[in-house]
């Protein structure tokens, strides 16, 4: 490329906000870069959807995920991790960028990262890495529209997304294509996530002149829940267990809060229980996770076969939770623990192995920690703490609680024992973790608790955009309105 083709890209990103970041990622800027091996590979796990119903996290006693337990075995698992948006677009755009979504006036599906005039010039984290002499290679749902060609020096492609769709829904006739669950394809070939891990395989066994930063981003269990018949029936039917949902549960929880939960464009409860589909989808949930557990594991032991094995930092974690009938919800977009708790695992060179954290922590806190972790420079501008006081001694002593938040104004902040939320008309919700993990009784309207509430104010964001132009509400303008699901 001629010097002037050079300053026509540098102008182009100059005038689309991307500035020095773009400028940082032309290959002269890069060239006296640190090529060497010297520095860890990063493999950046996520799953769509994974809450904690996974073997290590206890979440549903019926779990089969021996590649993820095995992970926990060998770093750190943080028990107390949560997203920072229910939802995917903030919560990936969030953990990618450094930022909270208050901060970015980044709250529903839309707009895209790319889009939000709040992040025009931020280096997301695997860009971060490029300019720091780092291949960054990508394949599936790392961001939640697959490919950003300023974030990957090669990407291997979303692999089909949410499909193979069948040609008619199996199980709930209503609603968007993508709610629906049961057996399909016939074959693991035929799946995103088989063709995911096989890329990701692929690009283990190639020799690398740069340490790589590698996104894996895997698509289930997100719906719609299909796998493969062999994976159901390690999960049979008769015998699942089903999530705990009184109605009584909703009895203390504050308008506001129920409709903005109910807002959400997913099924409602009594209509899954009219169709006699709620032990389907609970097992279709669990062979998903089983699912993409395995294709987890085919990825892991082509690093643990590797000349990379020893010298690689492990990242896997989720973009949120998933209700699957508890508080009579199904679905995330809500500010309990079912939607904003998601497994979180750290390994690798330096980390501690084998032990469990209990303090409260956020996805956010991902691109501080790989920054360490990896002796780049710090950036100051980024809202994450780094973990890596954590990794060396999980005990150590955390003070700040995790930030969730669901639409503009809309926070809740979990402790380690407590969650406190406060929504955008000034109702609020206190949970005593320690005798309460279900979020059953709601303390916040008691007096002996005030104190509780008046310490976690002090952590509610000071900055709270409004909404970026683009916005779409709760969504439902991408999944349909609510009376497509069963709905009045």
């Amino acid at each position: 490329m001629n010097t002037a083709s050079h300053c026509n890209r540098r102008t182009f990103l100059r005038n689309v906000g991307l500035g020095a970041l773009g400028a940082s990622l032309l290959p002269e800027a890069r060239a006296g870069a640190a090529r060497t091996q010297d520095k860890p590979n990063v493999l950046f796990i996520s799953i769509d959807d994974l809450n904690d119903w996974v073997g290590c996290y206890g979440g549903h006693p019926q779990a089969i995920t021996p590649n993820i337990d095995r992970l926990a075995s060998e770093g750190v698992l943080f028990e107390n991790a949560h997203c920072q948006a229910p939802i995917c677009t903030p919560s990936r755009a969030s953990a990618l960028t450094g930022l909270y979504p208050s901060t970015m006036g980044l709250y529903f599906l839309t707009p895209q990262h790319r889009e939000a005039e709040t992040l025009r010039g931020v280096a997301t984290l695997p860009e971060y890495f490029m300019e720091h002499g780092y291949k960054s290679l990508g394949v599936g749902k790392t961001f939640h529209t697959g490919n950003d060609p300023l974030a990957f020096d090669e990407y291997g492609g979303e692999m089909g997304g949410f499909g193979p769709l069948p040609d008619e829904k199996i199980s709930l006739p209503r609603g968007h294509r993508l709610w629906d669950w049961g057996a399909f394809p016939e074959n693991d070939a035929d799946k995103p996530d088989y063709k995911v891990a096989q890329w990701a395989k692929d690009k283990l066994a190639e020799e690398h002149d740069a340490p790589f930063f590698l996104s894996v981003g895997f698509w289930r269990p997100h719906v719609p829940m299909y796998a493969p018949q062999k994976w159901f029936d390690m999960h049979p039917r008769e015998n699942i267990i089903l999530p705990d949902a009184a109605p009584e549960d909703l009895n203390d929880i504050p308008p506001y809060a129920r409709e903005l939960a109910e807002g959400a464009a997913a099924p409602r409860h009594d209509y899954v229980l009219e169709l006699g589909e709620w032990e389907h989808a609970v097992q279709a949930y669990l062979a998903c996770v089983t699912f993409v557990d395995h294709y987890v594991g085919e990825v892991l032991d082509a690093l643990r076969e590797s000349p990379y094995a020893d010298n690689t930092i492990i990242a896997l974690w989720s973009d949120h939770g998933f209700h699957l009938g508890e508080k009579l919800k199904w679905g995330k977009r809500s500010l309990w623990e079912e939607s904003t708790r998601a497994p979180l695992i750290i390994a690798g060179p330096g980390v501690t192995q084998g032990e469990r954290c209990v303090r409260p922590v956020g996805m956010i806190d991902l691109y501080p920690t790989l920054v360490e972790l990896c002796g780049l420079p710090p950036r100051d501008t980024l809202e994450g703490k780094s973990l890596q006081p954590l990794l060396d001694a999980p005990d150590t002593a955390w003070e700040r609680p995790a930030l969730t938040t669901f639409g503009p104004n809309n926070h809740s902040l979990r402790s380690e024992r407590y969650r406190y939320t406060r929504y955008a008309d000034g109702s609020e919700e206190l949970y005593d973790h320690s005798v309460d993990p279900g979020e059953r009784v709601n303390l916040a309207r008691d007096e002996a608790h005030r104190h509780i509430v008046d310490e976690f104010q002090q952590w509610l964001p000071t900055v709270n955009r409004p909404p970026l132009p683009g916005s779409g509400g709760a969504d439902t303008m991408i999944y349909g309105p609510p009376a497509d699901y069963g709905y009045p």
